[in-house]
């Protein structure tokens, strides 16, 4: 509904009941409205879902965030400038964001078994396809999230370790409101720069099609049902796992000229790019301050104090 100060908007929802009883999965793209990856794979797989087939219901948030979509806003709602994906579990009577946040927790998450969320770099980020799964004493069934995690086929995976309930509760995002309903939960991130990529829309797709399998919704062939499979299911990588992430804010404000580090390992110490001020003088060389591997950062060269210009993930061998 319109807010006091904000207009009314809809978040369009598609609900899949399998012919069968089964688990409940929840996917929700678009959280973001400019990172189109997922948007544009759930568009396309919705399509191939046969309920005859299914043991379950799929509960799939096509848009999350129509408005930041319709104004093609990076991060932010248009009307009251907050992040959707900081804000939940929302407001019933909040800002639109939070009216927005509000209904996904309470007619999305709370009636799910299973939560993915899917995102990818947003205008002005590069992004390494991950896949974060939520472990640690506060979160539900990792064993399963991982299974599912897995089932992406991507080339990482990161754990992200729930220990206290501030971690939760701290600009909570939708993957933690999955954490606070007590149901497994995964982050699903490939694509980068709002790009529509059609490799990685596919291998959105191919993920979501593993994941059924892996929960038991479906034994789903698509070739004997008659159904052209939209992606071609990737030989089976070398998978990188890695335990949390740390971020790499910067003291100023001006232009950042990032080094590539996309999908790189470095070492601490390593040159990440050079931060300059408005009139071209340089502000410094920033560096690695660990050891790691680059997962997702800006793009640049936009860059505001206090903002991280990287988030690197910290490689173990296995969990």
């Amino acid at each position: 509904p319109k807010g006091e100060q904000d207009p009314a908007t809809l978040i369009p929802v598609t609900v899949i009941h399998g012919a069968k009883k089964g688990p409940v999965l929840a996917v929700v793209a678009g959280v973001h409205g400019y990172e189109y990856t997922s948007i544009i794979a759930v568009e396309k797989w919705i399509t191939t879902l046969d309920p005859a087939e299914m043991s379950g219901s799929v509960i799939v948030v096509r848009l999350a965030h129509v408005s930041a979509f319709e104004e093609r806003s990076i991060y932010v709602n248009p009307y009251d400038r907050k992040n959707l994906n900081r804000s939940f579990p929302g407001k019933k009577h909040g800002t639109q964001t939070e009216r927005i946040a509000w209904a996904i927790s309470e007619n999305v998450v709370a009636k799910a078994g299973f939560l993915i969320d899917l995102h990818s770099g947003d205008g002005g980020e590069w992004l390494a396809p991950f896949v974060g799964v939520y472990g640690g004493p506060l979160a539900s069934n990792f064993p399963l999230a991982l299974s599912v995690a897995q089932a992406f086929n991507f080339p990482n995976i990161v754990r992200y370790k729930m220990n206290t309930q501030q971690q939760i509760d701290t600009k909570r995002s939708l993957n933690r409101q999955g954490v606070a309903e007590k149901i497994p939960t995964i982050l699903v991130e490939i694509g980068e720069n709002g790009s529509k990529n059609n490799a990685h829309v596919d291998a959105m797709i191919n993920g979501l099609d593993e994941s059924l399998t892996v929960l038991g919704i479906t034994n789903l062939n698509k070739s004997k049902l008659g159904v052209t499979s939209l992606a071609t299911t990737p030989k089976r990588q070398k998978t990188h796992y890695f335990d949390g992430t740390l971020s790499v804010p910067v003291e100023h404000s001006g232009l950042w000229f990032p080094k590539d580090m996309s999908g790189k390992f470095f070492k601490k110490g390593d040159m990440l790019g050079e931060l300059k001020d408005y009139f071209g003088n340089s502000l410094g060389i920033v560096l690695a301050p660990s050891d790691g591997y680059g997962l997702y950062g800006l793009d640049g060269p936009a860059i505001k104090k206090g903002q991280s210009i990287m988030t690197i993930a910290t490689p173990v061998a296995k969990f």
